[in-house]
């Protein structure tokens, strides 16, 4: 960001913008999005799609495509996870996660999406997403969103998670935990037949419930050979989102949950979002697919058998705190994650 911008733009937190590093190489040999060749980055066969405003019924071949982009994109999630730590910096995460996707022939989806410069996206504390890596340094008591994307022989995975950097205090704790709910309360209705409009409605009564709120400028989207497209998928109450589920839809779940004001603000970066009252953010995100038997996740971690903030927690010792929300979730197994 030029000093100017810098000077001049009102922050509504503490976090400051640090320097970026040079666009990280990609070579010749790997398959790349068509929006890698546009100037501006964009996808004219996105925006066809969603002039259409027609979520895709993909066949068995495809989704075995997008299962595939899924999977390799979740085992670079995780290897970002294990990155995040007191004193790394953002860009250094970055790195991991570019060098990561390169080594298995895949392609970073945010790299060069809409002019993005990086190869994910890290936001921390106010920043409710679209953070851009960069010289940061993440401190203990830190909490940061890590949103991997990767392009994989013509399909799109898309997941995030937020952990903690260091021993968390009491509120973020919290905060993470109610939006790992909120989430899982939103993809638990998701069947044949459901309504897309039905998932604010379920993630808002989570969320609002502990007295947090729900951003709403920023929504879940389909993706497969796209990086976005139909159906948009809003993730606060009483939304307008279009169209009812059917088997063979896949799409992102991925509510943004404040712990002030829902409301917002840009920097003129024009890509990180952060809340307008400085307060922290978390969020978290999966690839559902919908089957005649309701729902399968595309993007559950290999790795460990629960959300890593939960096998953090666990290492220090401090239980997962006990949540008004609590009654409000239909299944055990969404409050130790062991979905």
């Amino acid at each position: 960001m030029k000093d100017t911008l810098r000077l001049s733009f009102r922050f509504t937190g503490p976090l400051r913008p640090g320097l970026i590093t040079p666009r990280r190489f990609v070579p010749a040999s790997i398959a790349k999005p068509d929006y890698v060749s546009h100037p501006d980055g964009i996808s004219l066969v996105e925006q066809k799609s969603y002039s259409l405003n027609r979520p895709v019924k993909w066949d068995e071949s495809k989704q075995q495509g997008i299962r595939r982009a899924c999977r390799i994109t979740r085992d670079v999630l995780d290897v970002a996870i294990r990155c995040a730590k007191p004193g790394v910096t953002t860009d250094e995460i970055d790195k991991a996660v570019h060098d990561a996707f390169i080594e298995r022939g895949a392609y970073p989806s945010p790299l060069g999406y809409m002019k993005f410069p990086k190869s994910c996206c890290t936001s921390i504390n106010e920043v409710i997403c679209h953070g851009i890596p960069d010289s940061t340094v993440l401190q203990e008591g830190d909490i940061v969103n890590l949103d991997i994307s990767g392009y994989v022989d013509g399909f799109h995975g898309d997941c995030n998670e937020t952990v903690f950097i260091g021993r968390p205090d009491p509120d973020s704790v919290k905060l993470v935990h109610a939006t790992y709910l909120s989430t899982m309360a939103g993809i638990d209705i998701c069947r044949p037949g459901a309504l897309y409009r039905h998932i604010g409605d379920a993630i808002a009564a989570v969320a609002e419930k502990e007295g947090f709120s729900v951003v709403r400028s920023v929504c879940g989207h389909g993706i497969g050979e796209l990086f976005h497209c139909p159906p948009n998928v809003m993730h606060y109450a009483n939304n307008k989102s279009v169209g009812q589920m059917a088997v063979g839809h896949i799409f992102t779940v991925e509510p943004m949950i404040n712990a002030g004001v829902w409301k917002d603000v840009c920097w003129p970066d024009d890509w990180t979002i952060t809340t307008a009252d400085g307060k922290r953010s978390a969020q978290f995100e999966h690839t559902i697919l919908i089957t005649k038997e309701g729902h399968e996740f595309l993007t559950k971690s290999e790795a460990w058998p629960t959300p890593y903030y939960q096998v953090q927690l666990e290492q220090w010792g401090i239980p997962l705190p006990e949540l008004k929300c609590n009654a409000l979730v239909a299944s055990p197994a969404l409050v130790s994650g062991d979905l």
